[in-house]
């Protein structure tokens, strides 16, 4: 989502529109497409292998029925003021809130064999976008179902407006997907890592095949523009609200592959990594509220109020968003800022974690 980053273009152009950004912008937009469906997928995995450590199918559907409602009541209200700073705000769905809904459909995945699970995941990733045709105005009363299952958008919650920038079902996909190929992390090593890197490439080879003869997988199709950067910039532009079958090739493909060579990182850099990586939840939900404010104290000198209540400002009056932009050397600068912050308390809250069992950590 652009209102996620303090950058002018943000809340002006698409940065990933060829006419108007620049490589650095785009670059910057992209990368951040990795992160949703990796997060999604390992969370599939991590389901998986809670099952190989002794957790009963009826441990584990619950767990992941109780775990996802948490974090659909966690976007709607801890996450839902970060983002707005404002009472009351405008729902905003986001990443959690798909992973929450995905984990609650795993729960009664979970039962069936974990091939089934892997083939039900890849049926949804290769073929929800032969639903694209169906709009949710020929639904009738279930055009607000139909929004937050396939299209996404403005949904109205008892006549209240609500942002849904993540619809469910192609997200439950990539989690089942996931799950499928949590036995996968459990090979031995060299086996692991040609399979990684096959499949991966594999998915890489498909994303170029089909986007470049715009067969199939994403609503947009591209064309060749007057210059070489601008037809590469629209190349390689997926959509990403809903993600399509190409969108979760080019991002999870390159990511498949990776892992061989994750794998074997070391160094502080690695450690550091590690430290944000072992308490996702608590690093993502504090990032946006410090990001937020890093966001506001930034803007020297100009009109603020846009920054408050911002999901309603963005969708409904984005013409108070105009003078709330920064640079983007002052967009790294804040994001650097962020990561700095974060990372004493997350590693103060993973050595928490490490010191207890509470049950009730495992939901943090």
């Amino acid at each position: 989502m652009r209102a996620a980053t303090p950058h002018a273009s943000g809340y002006a152009f698409d940065p990933l529109d060829p006419e108007q950004t620049t490589p650095l912008l785009y670059a910057t937009r992209w990368i951040t497409h990795f992160c949703a469906p990796t997060f999604v997928f390992l969370a599939g995995v991590s389901a998986w292998l809670q099952s190989v450590k002794g957790k009963s199918h009826r441990e584990l559907s619950f767990f992941l029925l109780t775990r996802g409602l948490w974090l659909i009541l966690l976007e709607i209200t801890v996450i839902g003021f970060a983002w707005s700073f404002a009472l009351p705000f405008m729902l905003f769905f986001q990443v959690i809130w798909a992973i929450g809904w995905s984990m609650v459909a795993l729960a009664g995945f979970i039962w069936l064999p974990r091939l089934v699970v892997l083939g039900c995941g890849i049926a949804i990733i290769a073929g929800h976008n032969l639903l694209d045709p169906i709009a949710p105005a020929r639904l009738g009363a279930w055009a607000d179902l139909w929004t937050f299952l396939h299209v996404g958008g403005v949904l109205r919650l008892g006549g209240l407006p609500a942002l849904d920038a993540y619809p469910v079902l192609p997200w439950v996909g990539v989690m089942a997907f996931g799950y499928g190929l949590g036995q996968l992390f459990l090979a031995k090593a060299a086996l692991r890592d040609r399979l990684f890197v096959l499949l991966g490439l594999s998915m890489v080879a498909t994303f170029f095949v089909l986007r470049y003869f715009n067969i199939y997988g994403d609503p947009r199709p591209w064309l060749a523009q007057g210059d070489l950067r601008k037809t590469i910039m629209m190349f390689f532009a997926v959509q990403k609200y809903p993600p399509p079958l190409l969108y979760v090739c080019a991002t999870l493909g390159p990511v498949l592959a990776a892992i061989p060579f994750i794998e074997r990182w070391r160094g502080a850099p690695a450690r550091i990594f590690l430290t944000f990586g072992s308490v996702p939840l608590f690093a993502y939900v504090l990032h946006i509220y410090i990001a937020h404010a890093l966001a506001i104290h930034f803007v020297f000198g100009r009109d603020t109020s846009g920054l408050f209540d911002l999901i309603r400002n963005l969708i409904f009056n984005p013409g108070k968003l105009t003078s709330t932009g920064l640079p983007l050397p002052v967009a790294f600068l804040t994001w650097l800022l962020v990561l700095v912050i974060l990372y004493p308390l997350c590693r103060w809250f993973a050595a928490v974690k490490r010191r207890r069992t509470n049950w009730w950590l495992s939901y943090l």
